[in-house]
């Protein structure tokens, strides 16, 4: 009788420890993503950090990315804004989470590579700090003036010699491409910075400084209007919103600086997991109502990989960094 009842107790115990073990292994296959817990990604919402205030260009960009991802991605997409340090606040923040896809972010290419030009920063964000999973938008900058300016062209201006100029923040393209622009024409000029591009708008357009580079999406409406005046664009080729417009280059400046955006996660995302989001991303930007918000603001698309966005920000710090140093432009004293 002993050993019968000895047996049948075992055997209960072995049944509950069987049972426990499965009810884990099941609750393990639920909950997360693909990082290695078993359950295929992604199985909650997908957050997407905006490193501006809502209503900017990159804001608007991310809301309409965001709404088109979540039937290819099969899960909802929300969107965050965490504006600060032109970038680094909401990267900072994004890159030090989990790199389980669930917290990616919409990045500025002027952060990585005009940022580190101004300011030895010991805590900048690295690009190995990044997953790079595609390349999104890119904007370029024109330069504008009041439309009641006396500077009818950049030849005017050139000619006055010394210019109070306004920028988008410190460290920005806004910032760079009229250094580079003023540095080549050997001008005495002055850096006025504002917090983005409205405050810059309301400051050119009220003659609180003389002249602004801002994004064609924040610009062309005023100009359109008769409120501001168009000298030149720093893109590489004219641009279809100021067919009329020379470039900066056509003006005898060889000054291109744009603005791009791209899609990163914190280092260290699993392949399946990147390989997800990019492809939902590459079916997201080929809906119409994405493509109608980039044409009505003058948004071009950067439809690359990770790999190349991560190219482009090397390639693009080279080339500013060996510009300034040609023209003898200092910009860290540029504040």
């Amino acid at each position: 009788m002993m050993v019968g009842t000895t047996g049948r107790i075992r055997r209960r115990v072995g049944g509950v420890l069987l049972a426990a073990v499965a009810l884990t292994a099941s609750a393990c296959s639920v909950q997360g993503g693909s990082a290695g817990d078993g359950a295929a990604f992604p199985s909650k919402a997908v957050e997407f950090t905006v490193p501006t205030e809502p209503g900017g260009s990159t804001d608007l960009v991310t809301r309409a990315l965001a709404k088109s991802i979540e039937e290819p991605l099969g899960a909802q997409a929300v969107v965050v804004n965490k504006p600060g340090a032109n970038g680094k606040i909401a990267g900072k923040d994004v890159f030090n989470s989990k790199p389980d896809g669930y917290r990616i972010a919409v990045m500025p290419q002027s952060l990585f590579a005009i940022g580190p030009l101004m300011v030895e920063d010991p805590d900048a964000i690295k690009l190995e700090d990044m997953t790079f999973i595609k390349g999104l938008a890119v904007e370029d900058y024109v330069l504008v003036v009041p439309a009641s300016s006396k500077y009818k062209t950049l030849k005017d201006l050139v000619a006055a010699g010394d210019v109070k100029y306004g920028t988008t923040g410190a460290g920005t393209g806004s910032q760079l491409s009229q250094a580079l622009l003023f540095g080549s024409a050997k001008m005495d000029s002055t850096p006025v910075p504002f917090d983005g591009g409205g405050p810059t708008l309301t400051a050119v357009m009220g003659s609180k400084v003389d002249v602004a580079s801002v994004q064609i999406a924040e610009a062309a409406k005023q100009v359109e209007a008769g409120k501001l005046r168009a000298l030149v664009v720093f893109s590489g080729k004219r641009l279809e919103a100021f067919p009329d417009v020379p470039t900066a280059t056509e003006a005898g400046y060889g000054v291109v600086v744009d603005q791009r955006r791209f899609v990163a996660g914190p280092a260290g995302m699993p392949n399946d997991v990147r390989d997800k989001l990019a492809a939902s991303i590459d079916k997201a930007v080929a809906s119409s109502e994405y493509g109608d918000l980039l044409k009505n603001n003058y948004i071009g698309r950067w439809d690359v990989s990770g790999d190349e966005v991560a190219a482009q920000l090397t390639k693009s710090q080279e080339t500013f960094k060996a510009l300034i140093a040609k023209l003898g432009i200092d910009l860290t004293g540029q504040r």
